[in-house]
């Protein structure tokens, strides 16, 4: 039987979370409850280009409306957490894009660090540590005021980041190639995952698109590190250390040093190695000692959704 079309006074509402590897979009009713999800690819316009960011926002939204059977005229609130939109000229070409596609939606564009707060905490005080295809720490008091750490990019920042690692390990692949590092299990397997038949292909895949490459190393790093591949180890120890580091700089700037400190690590990079993570946790409670681990409540996609309600006045609760 055929899905019937929305009712004519039907609302809805999307959120997006958007970085530098891929897009989450959801659908939310007028009561909250989350009708559909997809996934596309990059959004971050700093890193891909507003034409790719464009495409990937729209790719996702127009699925989520396909499936659900509503038109874009139906939409009556978005919130999108992208990557780059922490720079006032960024989020206002995207909340333009949004406004001209959706003319009866009230637009919100933040950053992918403000929707993950929210997923977090709420409107609550907290610590996230994002580590994706880039990584940054932001944290919020109770009284508001909020500290950001990170996130500058990938030539001057996002340290422990998925980019920042897979950079490292075709670092230590091209030195031990040079015998002037140690060998590692990396140079076997790192030309074969990105298609390359030697160094010349793969460095010219990176001159084009480094983003192709560095954080798309990164699954390769942690599954040889659980292999305990001594290189892959030291990188993501390395990594590891970087990531408190950003953590515990937003903890001595909120002036938390003596008190409990509630922290949600998001993002791609975690749950992908278990040397990793606990390499994390260990440096996390070294530069922290009194960290409290809060688990995610709800995705940043969700609580991007939850945001696009509360900014429209809707009442129901997205779940």
């Amino acid at each position: 039987m055929a899905q019937k079309t929305a009712p004519a006074d039907a609302s809805y509402f999307l959120g997006f979370d958007g970085g530098g590897t891929k897009t989450e979009c959801v659908l939310a009713d007028a009561a909250g409850k989350i009708l559909t999800r997809v996934t596309a690819g990059p959004s971050n316009p700093l890193r891909s280009g507003y034409t790719r960011a464009w495409f990937s926002l729209s790719e996702a939204a127009d699925a989520v409306l396909g499936r659900a059977k509503i038109k874009a005229t139906d939409i009556r609130g978005i919130c999108a957490g992208l990557g780059g939109a922490g720079r006032p000229g960024v989020a206002r070409r995207v909340n333009t894009f949004f406004e001209n596609g959706y003319p009866n939606a009230r637009v919100r564009v933040t950053t992918d660090l403000e929707i993950a707060l929210e997923a977090a905490f709420g409107a609550g005080e907290g610590i996230i540590l994002l580590a994706g295809t880039g990584s940054a720490s932001l944290g919020r008091a109770a009284d508001g005021r909020t500290i950001r750490v990170g996130g500058r990019g990938p030539w001057i920042s996002d340290e422990g980041s998925a980019f920042d690692i897979g950079r490292r390990a075709v670092k230590a692949v091209t030195l031990a190639d040079e015998h002037r590092g140690p060998a590692t299990a990396l140079s076997k397997r790192l030309y074969a995952t990105h298609h390359a038949r030697d160094w010349d292909a793969l460095a010219e895949h990176i001159a084009k698109n480094a983003d192709d490459v560095f954080p798309k190393t990164f699954p390769l790093v942690a599954e040889l590190a659980d292999q305990n591949d001594p290189v892959s180890c030291q990188i993501l120890g390395d990594a590891a250390s970087a990531l408190a580091s950003l953590a515990e700089s937003v903890v001595a700037q909120l002036e938390w040093l003596d008190r409990d400190v509630p922290l949600a690590k998001v993002g791609g990079v975690y749950g992908r190695s278990k040397y990793f993570d606990a390499c994390i946790d260990r440096e996390l409670a070294k530069s922290i000692p009194r960290v409290r681990m809060v688990p995610l409540e709800t995705s940043p996609a969700e609580a991007a959704v939850r945001m696009a309600m509360r900014a429209s006045g809707a009442k129901g609760n997205a779940a």
